[in-house]
């Protein structure tokens, strides 16, 4: 089995072949260069391939859904042997054990009768195929994990989809340390709160002030639905793309707490900087090294602490992008 083993990294689900593990029907693999060896060293796997757990084998027959999108039956393509019931206690089994490793995302394998997280092949009576359905094990993981990011390994090749759900796995796992304890302190969420502030800006200015507001209160409301309330909007704000227009807002936003102690010079060569970013003329990792340099110069504490500035590993370059 192929992992990262380095208990200090975040954990991640992740069909096995993506791995490069010879898992599929035919006894191959579908090992993806950019995860294994880009993101593997950031992270550590978990892989699951039901297929081969529910014991289908390898080599074996290929599989298919068929019937109602919403409750399709798992079966052989030639046999029509039916693994529906099987997959169904399967998964059960091996979600529950999911649960013990606090996954903070997931990278399925697309167009997967058990994986594919969207857009999956659902055969009619007839023969007619229709791409409307999700994999058995998908769709099951992605209910009991509603909060979770998740994302198909071909859809990583958009990079700003693959950016955005960086970002979320590497929030998401700063969430769990927070919610994941004993007892429930209000000082601890408030200092998270704060950290991610910009963040949140950047994403999806209605959800930051809809948390603010949240944590305002934070004292008038019971522990366990504050907590529901909060991963909710939080997760559901950064699952929306940071777009330039947002940055750009963000970028302002820091350059506030700058300008007291810059001269004429300085604060127009930061605003033309983030000026040609929104034309796109630059990435975004140029205005933003600018302002931490000031940032830091200058030891404002409330942007140094920003997860905005760091939310994910600076090698991953997903900033380095126009």
């Amino acid at each position: 089995m192929v992992t990262v083993q380095n208990e200090d990294k975040i954990r991640i689900g992740i069909s096995s072949c993506l791995l490069g593990e010879n898992v599929r029907y035919d006894g191959g693999h579908k090992r993806d260069k950019y995860i294994l060896d880009v993101l593997g060293p950031h992270l550590k796997f978990v892989p699951v391939c039901p297929e081969v757990e529910v014991g289908m084998g390898v080599p074996r027959e290929s599989v298919r859904l068929t019937g109602e999108f919403d409750s399709p039956r798992m079966v052989g393509n030639k046999t029509g042997e039916d693994w529906t019931e099987r997959m169904i206690k399967f998964r059960e089994q091996r979600l529950k054990q999911l649960e013990k490793y606090r996954l903070s995302g997931y990278i399925f394998k697309k167009k997967s009768p058990s994986c594919g997280m969207e857009r999956v092949k659902v055969y009619s009576e007839s023969g007619r195929a229709e791409n409307k359905g999700r994999g058995l094990w998908a769709g099951a993981l992605q209910k009991r994990f509603p909060l979770l990011p998740v994302e198909e390994e071909g859809r990583l090749n958009d990079l700003k989809l693959r950016e955005n759900f960086i970002v979320r796995v590497f929030a998401y796992s700063s969430l769990l340390e927070v919610f994941d304890k004993v007892r429930f302190e209000r000082g601890e969420i408030v200092k998270f709160h704060t950290a991610h502030k910009l963040l949140l800006m950047a994403h999806s200015p209605k959800h930051y002030k809809e948390l603010g507001k949240l944590v305002a209160g934070i004292s008038k409301i019971k522990p366990s639905e504050f907590g529901t309330r909060y991963r909710d909007l939080f997760m559901t704000a950064l699952k929306l793309k940071a777009t330039s227009k947002k940055n750009t807002n963000v970028l302002h936003h820091m350059m506030g707490y700058l300008k007291k102690y810059l001269d004429k010079t300085e604060k127009e060569n930061i605003l033309d900087t983030i000026n040609d970013y929104h034309k796109e003329l630059v990435p975004l990792i140029v205005p933003l090294t600018l302002l931490k340099h000031y940032i830091s110069k200058f030891k404002i504490e409330y942007l140094e602490n920003q997860s905005y500035l760091n939310p994910h590993p600076k090698e991953l370059m997903l900033r380095n992008h126009v």
